[in-house]
């Protein structure tokens, strides 16, 4: 067993500085195990956020050395062993205390979404590749690692403009799922504000369950309301009619 040097946010509201403890280091730990040892040993106050200790609550998202992860499945062989690990909140989000981030907005957005609603007289018959892509999408543990890394939140602050890539994993739930009615194409594009999103695709690398966050329901939402409110016959047409398709 080797110590090891593990830094820490400490403070409230966003006020505050990292503190350095030292720590046991042994084969097999990953950055939560150092927090509950720091916890036990020095600091009992310090609060930190986790549950399930399995990468399934989504509960422990932090940022490690500068990148956002889950504590729980972050590895200490991941990092040298002779130099500090730095863990921070979560940058994206209002600071609580400590390692605490607030997260409350987001289901602020998920609530902006209609769900799902049958298609009338449809028939309760789907494909398996429409089985598959909805199944992907439903594997999101909502840990806001997508949010967090996403430069239209973090870095621009455009909380009210924007979803984020966790909702547009949710549109894109619903709106490819072969027997909902559908209907949100509006709401991505105003209210979620898809359009500030540059497919950087640094929510994919981030995600723990490996969803394809860009491929898959980013860039098709950006097709479909592409065709949807600007494709030149359609536009044409509703300012013949005077009317929304």
């Amino acid at each position: 067993m080797n110590e090891g040097r593990i830094r820490l946010f400490r403070g409230e509201n966003g006020r505050g500085a990292t503190e350095e403890y030292p720590y046991e280091r042994d084969e097999g730990m990953v950055v939560l195990d150092v927090v509950h040892q720091v916890q036990a040993r020095y600091a009992p106050d310090l609060a930190c956020r986790w549950n399930c200790k399995a990468g399934k609550c989504g509960s422990c998202s932090a940022e490690m050395n500068g990148k956002p992860g889950l504590m729980c499945m972050t590895r200490l062989e991941r990092f040298p062993a002779d130099q500090p690990i730095t863990v921070l909140p979560m940058r994206a989000f209002p600071h609580v205390k400590d390692l605490v981030a607030d997260v409350s907005w987001n289901y602020e957005v998920n609530r902006k979404i209609p769900p799902f609603r049958m298609r009338e007289g449809q028939k309760r018959v789907a494909f398996q590749e429409d089985v598959d892509r909805v199944q992907e999408f439903r594997k999101c543990i909502e840990c806001f690692l997508c949010q967090d890394v996403c430069h239209v939140l973090r870095e621009h602050g455009k909380h009210a403009e924007f979803g984020g890539p966790r909702f547009f994993v949710r549109a894109a739930a619903l709106e490819m799922h072969p027997w909902d009615a559908g209907g949100r194409l509006d709401l991505v594009r105003k209210a979620l504000g898809i359009g500030y999103c540059n497919i950087t695709k640094c929510c994919t690398e981030v995600c723990p369950e490996n969803i394809r966050i860009t491929d898959n329901a980013i860039i098709p939402l950006k097709e479909r309301v592409v065709d949807r409110f600007y494709d030149p016959i359609r536009m044409l047409w509703r300012v013949m009619t005077s009317k929304e398709e």
